[in-house]
């Protein structure tokens, strides 16, 4: 249909039927522009507060890590037989008997046999900041009781 038929026919519309197309008309475009505009923006406006508290704890738990690492690099050097010596009450105190060791050059291999998960991750945690040696490998897997068995590299300070 072109223009002016659709005029003719407007013209021919009696008055009640043209209130009534010209607001069905208005309904359609409010709902359009309700769920092309209007719908998103406020579920994202909702959204923006869980999102914003996520960031923050993000956020926070970067710059609790970053001083960490600023903190650990202003320790002074340390002698790798101190190193080793640290290592190895660490694993003693820590892990006990779950762990054997092999110290080759300034690699040590532990071997684990169904060590805690805690434990582990404390004594990562310290051996990190003590002894300052480097995870360089891990091959763990969990076991039936829930801990963990396999193998853990790492590399001790340079000299």
């Amino acid at each position: 249909m072109n223009a002016q038929a659709l005029r003719a026919r407007w013209a021919a519309l009696a008055p009640r039927e043209r209130t009534l197309v010209l607001a069905a008309a208005w309904l359609v475009a409010a709902a359009l522009v309700w769920w092309v505009a209007l719908a998103p923006a406020i579920a994202t406006l909702r959204a923006s507060a869980t999102e914003h508290h996520a960031l923050d704890a993000q956020l926070a738990q970067m710059q609790r890590l970053r001083a960490q690492a600023r903190a650990m690099q202003a320790l002074p050097r340390q002698d790798p037989q101190e190193a080793t010596r640290q290592l190895e009450a660490a694993i003693q105190q820590q892990l006990g008997a779950s762990a054997r060791y092999a110290v080759a050059g300034d690699r040590v291999t532990v071997t684990l046999a169904n060590a805690p998960a805690a434990v582990l991750a404390q004594w990562l945690a310290q051996v990190r900041t003590n002894a300052r040696a480097v995870p360089a490998e891990a091959r763990l897997t969990r076991n039936a009781s829930g801990g963990w068995d396999g193998s853990v590299v790492l590399t001790l300070p340079a000299r």
